[in-house]
Order: C-alpha cells, then structure tokens, then sequence
C-alpha cells in the first residue's frame, strides 16, 4: 500500500502508511532529536501540524504508559524515515503504528527525510498532506487550504475547566494553560497548589483562586491571534501589576505582547532537543517547539531585559522585566523530551513568589 507527503511547491514524497488510514493536512515541520519522540508526539505544541523526525529510525523502542506529555497524540501527521515494527525496551508497551491508530493520527515512513528537512531549512515551513490518494488532488487541496497558524490552536487544546492540583504546599500558583505539557504542570506541583484553568479564564475568574502568581504555558499557533488578544493577552495585562508572572514558549510571546513588544514567525521554526542557548558567561543545551519569536528591538522599546539569546540564530530565548516581577523563556526548562539542566527557573519563580509582586 502506498503513501504520498505532498507539499504545496508540488514535491511529492512516496512512502508507506502507518498508524490511521486517513487523508490529514497541516503544516509541515521537523524535529531533532535522537530520542524522544512519544513526549514530541503527545506536544499539545504540534498542533497544526505534520511533524517529521530527523533521526533516520523511530520506534526503536516503542511507546510506553509514562512518556506521555497529554491524553493523545496532538500532532495531525508524522514522518519518518525507517519505522522500527519490533520495538525492544523494559518499558516498551506497544508500537508506534498502534500508538497512532489509537488516537486516529495518521502517519508515512519510507520518507526521504534528509531531502524533506534540507526543503524546510531552505524554503521554510510549508503547507503539506499524507495521502493515499492521487497526488494531484492533494497538492490542489494543500494550495487552497490557511496555513493552520490562521486558526485559534490554543483553543482546542487548553483546558475546559479547572483542574486543581493541591497538594498543601504554601503558595498556589494559576497556571494559564495554553496547551501544557504535562511535565510543566508536575514540576509546579512540586513547589506549589496549582489551577490549571483554561486559556480564556478572566482576570476576576483568576483574583477568585487568590493565587500568588501566575503561569502562562506553551501552546501552538500564533501569538498574535485575535483569539488570544482577546482573552489570555487581555487577562495578563490586567494582572501584570498585581502578581508575579512566568511563561514558557508561547507564554514567553505573550508576555512579550502583554508588554507591547511584537512577535514574528521563523522560517522553519526551532524543534529539538539540542537548541544552544547563552545565558550570561554560560551555554544550555535546550529542548524547544515554537515557530514564532520575540522581535528583540521591540522587546527591549518595551522594558524588557533579554536574558537568554539562541546561540544558532541570536533569536531572544528569555526576557524579564525591568520593573515588574515577571520572566519568560522561549524554550522548555521542564524538558520531555531533552535536557533538565534549566529546571532551576521553576525554582527561580518559587524565589519570585516568596518575595511577593
């Protein structure tokens, strides 16, 4: 049975399904990384998306009940190279073609994706499908279709409702959640009570829980939506003189427009778990999923002190505020996959809330 990956320019890769048998579309990206790709898949970040991976074998060694950073695999598709069907591992529960059946995600191995990702880095991210129709008709369907960055993500990925997480620790926190990785929630539940309310919750829903800081998490799509102007930009704003505030990723970028800076979309984005980071006199190995940064010059314009810079690109990775308790960073401190050497931020944010706003 054959498989097809088009992409808007006309190219057409052939390969073989797996996981749904299912036509999908999105925006095709890739990642680095020699492992991780169960926590990548479950990302509430790749939303939109059709995520190919770098290293030429996944699968190797299954998927498992704990790596899991959601209910589900959020991607819309994924691309391999080489998909291992007779995973070995200790904790091995089950193959990837199973894990992606299970949440109706369809995906295509047999790919080329050394020439696929050399595209992307050249050409930029572009509009795609895995089909296992005619070619042609994709493609046409792929130059009609938005790019899914038009629609609000976030919004089908936050949240419902509220879900505490109370632990009797001594300061609560009220984590915004833009489609959080579940690594982010069990690290603040280390050091504090946490709400984990939902994206569009109103600055007086907010005051209601009485918390004594606020968290703003990663998601997809793009920062400067309506959707999310109107809602978490808008709430942010009005609480940003009364509590301490962090984000990640996208929280980073919102922050950032809470302040009056601009965000801007990258040519391919930053995906992997080997991202180099400065922070001073010294250099972190990050794990990172965003296709949008922070305009540094309007950053700083609007009071805000860049703190970590990508060491690849100069792109801002980290920024806090002049005068306000509140600091972001573009990549992923809580890791899952990739390194843990930045978790000590959490920690920086516990310090931030026992001195008060």
């Amino acid at each position: 049975m054959k498989g097809y990956l088009v992409l808007e320019d006309g190219t057409v890769f052939e390969g073989r399904p797996f996981g749904a048998v299912k036509d999908t579309f999105g925006e095709v990206v890739f990642s680095t990384g020699m492992t991780g790709y169960q926590e990548s898949l479950t990302d509430p970040s790749y939303a939109g998306q059709i995520l190919t991976s770098s290293y030429p074998m996944i699968g190797n060694y299954g998927v498992n009940s704990h790596d899991n950073q959601s209910d589900k695999v959020q991607v819309w598709g994924y691309v391999v190279n080489e998909l291992c069907e007779a995973p070995s591992h200790r904790h091995c529960s089950g193959t990837m073609d199973e894990f992606l059946k299970r949440s109706n995600v369809p995906g295509i191995s047999g790919v080329d994706t050394r020439a696929l990702i050399r595209k992307l880095r050249t050409n930029g991210t572009m509009k795609g499908a895995i089909t296992g129709a005619a070619p042609e008709d994709a493609i046409a369907e792929v130059r009609r279709m938005d790019n899914p960055d038009r629609e609000n993500l976030v919004a089908n990925v936050s949240t419902p409702t509220i879900r505490s997480h109370i632990t009797g620790k001594d300061r609560s926190v009220v984590v915004i959640d833009c489609g959080a990785k579940d690594n982010i929630i069990k690290e603040l539940s280390h050091r504090f009570d946490v709400h984990q309310v939902p994206y569009d919750y109103t600055a007086d829903d907010i005051r209601e829980l009485e918390p004594d800081g606020v968290f703003v998490t990663n998601g997809p799509g793009d920062p400067a939506h309506e959707g999310l102007r109107s809602t978490v930009v808008a709430t942010l704003a009005e609480l940003k003189d009364e509590l301490p505030m962090m984000g990640i990723c996208l929280g980073n970028q919102l922050l950032a427009l809470v302040f009056g800076a601009s965000t801007y979309k990258l040519k391919f984005g930053h995906r992997g778990v080997n991202q180099p980071v400065g922070y001073g006199k010294r250099v972190f190995v990050t794990s990172q999923n965003h296709g949008f940064a922070v305009d540094a010059a309007s950053a700083t314009a609007a009071g805000m002190e860049i703190t970590f810079q990508n060491l690849n690109d100069g792109t801002v990775e980290g920024m806090r505020h002049s005068e306000s308790p509140v600091f972001s960073v573009q990549f992923h401190p809580e890791a899952r996959p990739g390194p843990h050497d930045t978790t000590f931020l959490f920690d920086e944010f516990a310090r931030m809330l026992e001195e008060g706003p």
